[in-house]
């Protein structure tokens, strides 16, 4: 018998390994004993420590003490977190997942810290494992959601729906190809899709390469499932690190790519192809005479584009990126400085700040006005090396611009036409049906008139295309528009006064640089929407009476007057209502409660600039120095942030910052709302007191072009929406509905309720019926919510100067209806994120509330 004498052998070396060792079993359950006193004692360090000994030395202990090592561990995570300490954070998970490599909750908890540091492709990777550990597994499932918003973009998917797009970059290569340019490059191949029309092409070689994991890796499936895996070679890396014959074994012929975005050269692409002419391709063909095969010279698609640019009057661009206000609430903004948002209209480069933003045109609410004819910005001819590499040398270049119609200047727009050939183009403009948008250069305001002419600067300095409206022509007067700075101009009912006070501006000194500070496009659009301050000004003043009230009668009733003296004079704080904001970001709440009188707050802004713009509001609207404070600054770590103000006092009013600002509910909202009751004084509030979610049917391709590759035909012959569609996200965020193309199905309805001071009027589930209104497909569920500061006092998310944008559920499947269907949406919350299931019940019924799920 083979082997026969080896096995009574192997018996007995493992009865001895399985023998016991006192000294080791000791050394175990002291470990474990001193990790569970160290946890008692919130030591999470020292106990993770412990635990890793025990489960190293003794694996038999891993089911027994998985819960309470996951506990540990991300309590060290945070400390770890909190002190900056991030290499060993992760060493620590690293250790973790050596131990439980399966543990699905490990790893999503990995993945978070991985994305919260930028990290998106590692903690893709990770919410995908956890995914394929427990398919129902919601926090991870959430997490890849919110992660494949980052990966892959929504344009993604509107781009290979577009199907006149994807035609003409295919009869670009196949020409290019049958001409002779049978090795070819495709530089940022996202999908795989042109390298594959190279090859169905009959080109003999093609290289691609991709920056993103997620993109490279998905490109490579999808090259795979169309039988290309052997003859298309995709590299992980940028083309500027690509050598030859390193990483590819000879100069290609041509180059295909899309690396551009809405500013045309903000992807790199110029960059990129002075690279590829220098390196990766054949000589370009010279001139007309020059007679060489197409095999041995090199070329580009697209060949070129032409960039055209526009003035038009937006009160959404303006009141996103200046300030529009002179009040905000009960607060004069007077004393505020120079508040900008973080696009420059600057022809000099500014590392701080973007050269532009994007936008659709065709979607903005309330429309745009052109103030100037569409013009030629500039022309740029993608195989000439010499004219790329001269782009950033380019003298600037001035245009006048007659005014044709009179309004205010908010901003210049932007859009190209992409040459791919001789004979073949792509439009951006704003009147096309494509997946682009356009990008927007705001600049400083002023009122323009017919007869103007306007003054605009075109450059290339640092690679990325700038203009910038410099000066105004009227009379015969120019008017220099970068000496303006923040002042808004007025259309004036004078012209004259209004000449000569532009005029002024050239006779101060310029070599003053006036400070300012910087504020997110959406927090100048908070500061713009006087409407949601006036109401929490309302709001606040009707607690603080009230408290004042309750805090006199409880002084008289002990004897001791209460001393309500002009707060301005007042330095003793003992006796001050409490009131904390823990908004995200820039908020004047703070000082609006402070306002009051007889409050201290405490304000979450964290940057010392927006700091100091705080305390010269607080200053020149009288508010008293040690009335404002900034809770970070005493703060430790930001996840003390909801904590006593101190041993003896609670908050009279704790403001939680509720919606962000894409459309969806705060993570962790209701967990802050439960700590932050805790904190309250008898009779104080947390504001908002109540969020209530309300959504309509309705029909829009558009949000189907946008979260899914669409039909059942392959695009272009090529399998790719199995793969693609791996990303689809179910709850599309930055929508305005007020211009969303869509058809209402139903009137609006009462989806869900969340109440931030009641636990127990909360729950998790809840089926609401609605009638359709209209006959057609429901594609998705628009939703946006009523913020209830009070009983009677609220804010809507959807007002037109909401600083809120909303988000929209899409059905997994369009579901046909008649007009008066009854449709039963059925709502769940779990952990701030709404899902909504619909299906037809056309038996007529009250509203159900499904009350027994747990509490939230």
């Amino acid at each position: 018998m083979p082997n026969a004498n080896g096995r009574p052998k192997h018996g007995r070396r493992a009865r001895r390994r399985r023998r016991e060792d006192p000294a080791r079993n000791e050394l175990v359950s002291s470990s474990l004993e001193s990790a569970q006193q160290c946890l008692f004692n919130q030591d999470y360090g020292t106990a993770f420590v412990h635990y890793l000994l025990v489960l190293n030395l003794a694996p038999v202990f891993k089911d027994f003490a998985r819960d309470s090592f996951r506990f540990t561990l991300f309590k060290w995570a945070e400390e770890l977190d909190s002190v900056g300490r991030i290499q060993d954070l992760f060493n620590c998970y690293e250790q973790a997942l050596e131990l439980f490599p399966a543990d699905e909750v490990i790893l999503n908890s990995m993945g978070e810290h991985l994305f919260r540091m930028g990290f998106r492709d590692e903690a893709a990777g990770h919410f995908h494992k956890a995914l394929k550990l427990r398919p129902d597994y919601p926090e991870a499932r959430e997490n890849f959601h919110r992660v494949a918003n980052w990966l892959v973009e929504r344009w993604h998917f509107l781009m290979l729906n577009d199907h006149g797009r994807n035609c003409k970059y295919q009869q670009a290569i196949q020409k290019a190809v049958q001409s002779g340019c049978n090795t070819v490059l495709d530089i940022g191949t996202g999908t795989g899709i042109l390298g594959m029309c190279a090859k169905k092409a009959g080109a003999d070689e093609v290289y691609a390469c991709e920056l993103s994991k997620t993109m490279y890796e998905l490109a490579c499936e999808v090259v795979a499932a169309n039988g290309m895996e052997g003859s298309i070679k995709i590299l992980h890396m940028k083309s500027l690190e690509m050598e030859v014959p390193k990483d590819i074994p000879h100069r290609v012929s041509l180059v295909v790519t899309e690396t551009v975005d809405a500013g045309l050269f903000g992807e790199g692409i110029i960059e990129s192809l002075i690279h590829a002419w220098h390196h990766l391709l054949l000589p370009p063909q010279r001139g007309e005479n020059e007679f060489r095969e197409q095999s041995a010279t090199g070329r580009v698609i697209p060949a070129g584009a032409t960039v055209f640019g526009m003035a038009f009057e937006c009160l959404e661009i303006r009141r996103h990126h200046r300030l529009c206000v002179s009040d905000v609430g009960s607060l004069s903004m007077a004393a505020a400085g120079e508040l900008r948002s973080p696009v420059s209209c600057s022809s000099e480069p500014d590392d701080s700040m973007e050269p532009y933003t994007t936008e659709r045109l065709s979607r903005l609410p309330g429309g745009y006005k052109p103030l100037t004819e569409p013009f030629t910005a500039l022309n740029i001819d993608f195989n000439n090396v010499e004219e790329l590499e001269g782009l950033s040398s380019r003298q600037v270049q001035q245009i006048r611009l007659p005014v044709i119609q009179e309004g205010e200047l908010d901003a210049l727009a932007v859009w190209f036409q992409l040459h791919l050939d001789e004979e073949s183009s792509l439009s951006t403009g704003p009147q096309e049906d494509t997946c682009w948008e356009q990008a927007i250069y705001p600049v400083h305001a002023f009122a323009l008139k017919p007869h103007d002419e306007l003054v605009v600067e075109v450059s290339c300095r640092d690679a990325y295309l700038r203009l910038c409206a410099v000066a105004v022509v009227r009379d015969g007067h120019e008017i220099r528009l970068d000496l303006q700075h923040a002042k808004t101009p007025i259309s004036n009912a004078n012209p004259e006064a209004e000449l000569c006070s532009a005029l002024a501006c050239l006779q101060t000194d310029q070599t003053q640089t006036k400070d300012f500070c910087m504020l997110e496009c959406s927090e100048m659009a908070l500061l713009n929407n006087q409407d949601y301050h006036q109401r929490f000004c309302s709001a606040l003043a009707k607690l603080i009476s009230r408290l004042k009230v309750k805090c006199e009668n409880r002084q008289q009733g002990s004897g001791v007057p209460p001393d309500f003296t002009d707060p301005a004079n007042s330095t003793d704080c003992s006796d001050l209502l409490y009131v904390l904001d823990v908004s995200e970001g820039f908020s004047l709440l703070s000082l609006i409660a402070a306002s009051q009188g007889h409050v201290k707050a405490y304000s979450s802004v964290e940057k010392n600039k927006q700091q100091e713009v705080l305390r010269r509001l607080a200053y020149s609207n009288n508010i008293p120095e040690q009335h404002l404070e900034f809770w970070l600054n005493n703060s430790e770590d930001e996840q003390g942030m909801l904590q006593r103000p101190s041993r003896e006092k609670l908050w009279s009013a704790i403001i939680l910052d509720c919606v962000e600002t894409c459309g969806l509910i705060r993570q962790k909202l209701m967990e802050k709302a439960s700590l932050a009751r805790c904190l309250l004084e008898e009779g104080g509030r947390v504001f908002p007191e109540r969020i209530v979610v309300h959504g309509m049917l309705v029909e829009s391709d558009v949000l189907l072009l946008e979260s899914a590759v669409q039909g059942q035909e392959p695009t272009l012959g090529f399998n790719i929406a199995p793969f693609i569609n791996q990303f689809t996200v179910p709850v599309h965020v930055f929508l305005d509905f007020s211009t969303l193309q869509c058809r209402r199905l139903s009137e609006s309805v009462e989806l869900f309720v969340l109440d931030l001071m009641d636990a127990n009027a909360n729950y998790t589930n809840r089926e609401v019926k609605v009638q359709a209104t209209s006959s057609g497909r429901i594609t998705a569920i628009p939703f946006w919510y009523h913020i209830f500061l009070d009983q009677e006092i609220s804010v809507s998310t959807l007002s037109q100067n909401s600083h809120w944008k909303q988000a929209a559920v899409v059905l997994q499947q369009p579901l046909e209806v008649r007009a008066g269907d009854w449709v039963c949406l059925a709502v769940k919350l779990h952990k701030s994120t709404i899902s909504i299931s619909a299906s037809v019940d056309n038996v007529p019924g009250p509203m159900e509330l499904n009350t027994t799920d747990s509490l939230i």
